[in-house]
């Protein structure tokens, strides 16, 4: 099941040798490795997207993140006659590249999404799944012929990819319009929530122990 919403680098694992024979260490002791949250470039995609997601997302999902390599914006995603690209088929390429230690992965792509049915979306996720992508375009002031505002901007894509994330860990939307789960209908809305789950979504999702939580007086409904 879908849910829509209107970097590889690995680290050097040391070796210890038994009797001439070398072996993994963490496999020496018996130590699972640390799954990971894993943002995904899909095209080019600037670095202050990337640091801020970085730093940010752990606080979040209490998983360490990090950047996998870059990836190409599948071609056949384009559709000619709507100038966007289908966010569905990016999706689908995205969970081709999973790497084995990924819990999740979220791509970024500076590029206009669709489906169907819509205009365009900020970004799609798996319900429950592994994968969901972003887009940035919208996200930027410029876009609606308005003065930057790179603050602004990080702070939507910071949101936006929350919400994507969260639907990968079983979250639907939330009605509570500060919760992070609300469902972005325009940029107003994105901008009114926080970037972190009310109380009921923090509850309610498969979320891991130490998530960020917003707390709220009244007990949103989910949507």
């Amino acid at each position: 099941m879908k849910h829509i919403q209107t970097g590889l680098r690995f680290a050097a694992i040391p070796l210890v040798i038994f009797g001439g024979v070398g072996m993994n260490w963490l496999a020496a002791v018996n130590v699972k490795p640390q799954r990971k949250v894993y943002l995904v470039p899909v095209g080019k995609v600037d670095k202050p997207v990337l640091d801020i997601l970085t730093r940010e997302l752990p606080q979040r999902f209490h998983l360490p993140v990090a950047v996998a390599p870059q990836i190409p914006v599948p071609k056949k995603a384009y559709d000619k006659k709507r100038s966007q690209y289908l966010s569905t088929t990016i999706l689908k390429e995205l969970k081709k590249r999973l790497p084995r230690d990924a819990e999740k992965a979220l791509g970024i792509v500076d590029k206009d999404l669709f489906v169907p049915r819509l205009n365009f979306v900020f970004g799609e996720a798996e319900l429950g799944g592994r994968a969901a992508v972003i887009a940035l375009p919208r996200l930027r002031q410029e876009y609606y012929g308005l003065k930057a505002n790179q603050k602004l901007f990080l702070a939507r894509t910071l949101k936006e990819a929350v919400h994507e994330l969260g639907h990968t860990f079983g979250l639907k939307h939330c009605a509570d319009p500060k919760c992070v789960m609300h469902f972005s209908n325009s940029l107003r809305d994105t901008d009114i929530k926080l970037p972190d789950f009310c109380s009921r979504c923090q509850s309610l999702g498969r979320l891991p122990k130490g998530s960020s939580t917003r707390a709220t007086d009244d007990e949103p409904l989910q949507q």
